[in-house]
């Protein structure tokens, strides 16, 4: 009987890693169940070991920030059980792959002056020119998200209808233009297909599903818009950048995304130093800027819009320090479609 009862324990306790911290199966329940998680037989152990790291982690990152040594918040969201190292691997998907001579035809250079007088401040968020956040899911797809993004913007200013466009479309066909899918590519090449193809269709008509290896869906007949091209903004000329942001609208940019500040950002001025302004890895919308005082320090930065829902981050929206010898590397590759 007391042989029974210990293989009963054991049962009941297989997915629970030796060392969990029993004052945290509440949190970690609940976590669970806002987040929808369930996991294979045998793999809670590990996802509870590094739910629990990240807990930690997250709790002594704020701490600092209630006391003012840190500019921004993170959060225990729902990429918690998860490494960095993982993270990366799935929700990253830029690559600069280099533009071919039949590529650069249809690109121009835009190279502004730093004595070009702008707004101190520039927000398109809630305007016509930007879509409501959309969701990646566990696919690499960043690059068509901060494409389609800002070729909603455009479309928008040249028709006047915004139309939210299909990052399924871009995943599915533009594979001859060297992107690949969930596992990566590129905004450039993104407007490279919409050029060469006359066309991409809308959200509605193609629907996102978060998985490649389909055949292309393309349909003419629902054409939502189309592009001639892109314009490169001179590399890490940030108030190049500004400029476009404030007279183009929404652009797309390339950043470094792969630390665990960014993978629980919730709030605030992101400012890790850590961040790398030349590994390149994630493909996002700049949708304006703007300065504040924080901390006693006056702080300039970026308004961008991700492609990880809205319960990520400020409703799925981030700011990054803008004037930081070019922190996350977020002006090295910015670019916007021309329509």
């Amino acid at each position: 009987m007391n042989l029974l009862c210990l293989l009963a324990v054991c049962i009941a306790t297989a997915d629970v890693f030796v060392g969990a911290d029993p004052k945290l199966d509440g949190q970690w329940d609940s976590w669970k169940h806002v987040h929808s998680k369930t996991y294979p037989k045998g793999e809670e152990e590990s996802r509870r070991k590094t739910w629990e790291e990240n807990f930690l982690y997250i709790n002594q990152h704020n701490e600092q920030e209630s006391m003012g040594k840190q500019s921004f918040r993170l959060e225990l969201n729902q990429f918690a059980d998860m490494t960095s190292d993982e993270f990366s691997r799935q929700m990253n998907g830029y690559k600069h792959t280099g533009l071919a001579k039949e590529k650069l035809k249809h690109s121009s250079f835009s190279r502004l002056t730093n004595t070009t007088v702008l707004p101190d401040n520039v927000d398109w968020r809630g305007t016509k020119y930007v879509t409501p956040v959309k969701n990646q899911g566990n696919c690499g797809s960043c690059w068509a998200f901060s494409a389609t993004g800002a070729l909603e913007g455009q479309l928008s200013k040249k028709t006047g209808m915004l139309v939210s466009l299909s990052e399924q479309n871009l995943i599915d066909c533009s594979w001859p233009q060297g992107n690949q899918g969930c596992n990566g590519g590129s905004m450039a090449h993104a407007f490279q297909y919409v050029h060469i193809n006359h066309g991409i269709n809308s959200e509605s008509n193609y629907p996102y599903t978060g998985t490649d290896g389909n055949p292309c869906q393309y349909n003419a007949q629902y054409n939502a818009g189309t592009c001639t091209g892109y314009s490169l903004i001179e590399s890490g000329n940030e108030n190049a950048v500004k400029a476009a942001v404030a007279s183009i609208g929404p652009i797309s940019a390339a950043m470094n995304a792969g630390l665990e500040t960014f993978q629980f950002y919730r709030s605030g001025i992101y400012t890790d130093p850590k961040c790398s302004s030349r590994v390149l890895n994630h493909g996002i919308v700049i949708a304006g800027y703007g300065s504040t005082i924080q901390n006693g320090t006056y702080t300039n930065y970026w308004i961008c819009k991700n492609s990880w829902g809205t319960t990520w981050g400020m409703q799925g929206y981030f700011l990054v320090a803008r004037g930081k010898r070019n922190l996350c590397g977020i002006t090295l590759k910015a670019l916007y479609p021309l329509v």
